[in-house]
């Protein structure tokens, strides 16, 4: 158990959260919630042991072996599957005491160590290992590369599978999606949930969080707070506190005045002055009801285009590649205005290399690529954050853009993206990881374009952020073309879902819960055996009659598994839309709110089981054929 007693912490002047008393249990998954600077990443460094409190106390027990993914990883020569194996810290001491034992001739050392790699499944590690770096994108090839040859993002992951590695008892994790696609991003929520240990998860991923945890501690007002549930339910228990916070201060409002009228008018007759100073005792001793302060979220604006050309961009029949390496062929596409495109498909298979393409920063290698008359193009890179000038300031970064632009005016436009004062003239170095995003996204706004590129523009935004990019998104007049690991974004502004695999971008026929569900799928398969010499003709046909009649129960099974998921997919659907409109809080609607968030509880629950239940049928359907 994580247990905080009393406890204050500070970073420098400022308290992070004063007197927390709460407890961790053995086998939660917790997610951490709140706005960025609110204290997340200091209180992972405090479970760690790296800050102690400043106040109160701490206790995490002492035989817990803790894994946290270490945020920087040096050129390295050993292999990618040695940095991952690198994470089980008893395998490898084992794997050196044996070398000592056999170097030594000493068998019954070598015998007892043995023992004890066969007890922590030392000789499938190698295979575990392997596993975890399939899971999060790393082809086969790329196991036996040295770690130095891989980007940043590569060496993230690789940190990130090195510290799933080990037989932890805690897991500290803090934003393990920024560097993954969203097929990793499912395989991950896939392990998580299946993790038995304690976990605690710093995400700005929504469905994500939703998906792995169990509970949610949330910092802000320098409190921690812990509720049972994912992010959604935390978000809704706070919604009907603060509307019922609202509704309780507004009647101690009216209650207060009435109590000073009262004080007022008759404090200085005689035969009121007795209920007067009693009225008068009661509103000092009244505890105020603060309203719920509400956290301020920075707005996002795309401006009208100044034109919207039909089509904007055409792509016929081209081909993209490096070099003499081509990495997708073939590509039709007509993209006009209003079109709200998602690209799905696992890393390398070549999302980044069409948004190039479409950008027009790769020429296409054979077919062909034709603007529309007017078109002005806004994209977001992947790594579009190392594009800023760590020296120059956001004015600066603008008025490259428009040398011609006025000092005012250039004020003016930053303001709307949260960027006031003195801060529009600080150079954007110190500037966080979410500050610079919000700047790049200004800066393709002031061009006005109508078509966006977006290639995984979430990474450094918190929840909040995201959530104001998918509203200005919806917003927008031109069209949209998105690369994104959070399916909250993906869900709430794109309608047409292609798939980007084995050279091909073809459209994806089904949504992204069906997307998920394959790469689930897909993870459980095994290698196919070898086929078997040809039978007779009439063998044959016995054969598959058999094998059809082996096969049906468990196929209506998995349908009928299919249905109920639809079903409940569709009325969980009625029930967030119900929970999400502000109407429902602007009454006296308490228990209806009550009703419906019992209502999405249970749906949840049930979609969950159903999934199980529908990859366990696949999964029988797929070993019996």
């Amino acid at each position: 158990m994580l247990a905080f007693d009393a406890l204050t912490l500070r970073r420098g002047p400022r308290a992070l959260f004063r007197d927390a008393s709460l407890a961790i249990h053995a086998g939660w998954r917790v997610g951490v919630s709140g706005r960025n600077g609110s204290g997340k990443t200091s209180l992972f460094a405090l479970v760690a042991g790296e800050l102690a409190p400043d106040l109160g106390d701490f206790r995490r027990p002492r035989e817990w072996t803790l894994a946290w993914v270490r945020q920087e990883t040096p050129a390295l020569a050993c292999t990618a599957l040695e940095h991952v194996l690198d994470g089980d810290a008893e395998l490898r001491a084992l794997e050196r005491r044996l070398a000592e034992a056999e170097a030594a001739h000493d068998v019954a050392r070598q015998a007892a160590l043995h023992d004890r790699l066969h007890a922590i499944g030392g000789y499938a590690a190698r295979a575990r290992a392997a596993q975890l770096l399939a899971g999060l994108g790393f082809a086969p090839q790329d196991h036996a590369r040295p770690v130095a040859e891989f980007s940043g993002g590569w060496r993230m992951r690789l940190n990130l599978a090195q510290a799933l590695m080990t037989r932890s008892d805690l897991l500290l994790l803090d934003e393990p999606t920024n560097h993954l696609d969203l097929d990793a991003v499912v395989w991950l929520e896939q392990w998580l949930r299946r993790y038995p240990g304690t976990l605690l998860l710093i995400s700005h991923d929504r469905e994500f969080l939703d998906s792995v945890t169990t509970h949610t501690l949330h910092i802000a007002e320098q409190r921690l707070e812990l509720f049972a549930g994912g992010v959604s339910a935390f978000r809704r228990v706070r919604a009907e506190r603060q509307a019922q916070q609202q509704v309780l201060a507004a009647r101690q409002a009216e209650q207060r005045a009435r109590m000073q009228a009262f004080v007022d008018r008759f404090r200085a007759k005689a035969s009121k002055a007795r209920q007067a100073q009693s009225r008068l005792k009661a509103l000092e001793r009244m505890a105020e009801i603060v309203p719920p302060r509400e956290e301020a979220v920075l707005p996002i604006a795309f401006a009208e285009p100044a034109a919207l050309p039909h089509p904007l961009l055409r792509l016929e029949d081209a081909a993209a590649g490096y070099d003499t390496r081509r990495v997708l062929d073939g590509v039709s596409l007509n993209i006009a205005p209003g079109d709200r495109i998602a690209l799905l498909g696992a890393n390398g298979n070549g999302k980044s290399t069409l948004m190039k393409l479409l950008a027009g920063a790769l020429p296409p290698q054979g077919g062909a690529r034709t603007e529309g008359k007017g078109l002005v193009i806004g994209y977001f890179a992947q790594h579009q954050l190392e594009q800023l000038d760590p020296a120059a300031t956001p004015l600066e970064h603008l008025r490259r853009l428009d040398p011609r632009l006025g000092e005012q005016a250039g004020r003016d436009f930053l303001g709307r993206f949260g960027f006031s004062g003195e801060r529009v003239l600080e150079p954007v170095a110190p500037l966080s990881g979410g500050e610079k995003a919000r700047l790049c996204l200004a800066l393709i706004a002031y061009a006005r374009p109508n078509l966006l590129l977006l290639d995984e523009p979430t990474n450094h935004l918190d929840l909040e952020m995201r959530e104001a990019l998918a509203d200005a998104l919806n917003g927008y007049d031109g069209a949209l073309v998105l690369v994104a690991h959070d399916r909250a974004l993906i869900r709430a502004t794109c309608d047409t879902l292609l798939h980007v695999a084995r050279g091909r971008v073809v459209p994806y026929d089904g949504d992204l819960d069906d997307y998920a569900r394959l790469l689930a799928r897909e993870a459980r398969e095994e290698t196919p055996a070898p086929a078997a010499p040809a039978a007779g003709r009439r063998d044959d046909r016995r054969d598959r009659a058999e094998q059809r009649a082996r096969l049906a129960p468990l196929r209506s099974a998995a349908q009928k598994l299919e249905r109920e998921l639809e079903r409940l997919a569709a009325e969980k659907r009625e029930v967030d839309a119900a929970l999400a409109d502000p109407a429902l809080y602007a009454g006296d609607h308490a228990a209806r709110i009550a009703e419906l968030g019992r209502r999405q509880r249970e749906l949840a629950e049930a979609i969950a089981a159903a999934e199980d239940a529908w990859l366990d049928a696949q999964g029988a359907l797929e070993a019996a054929g």
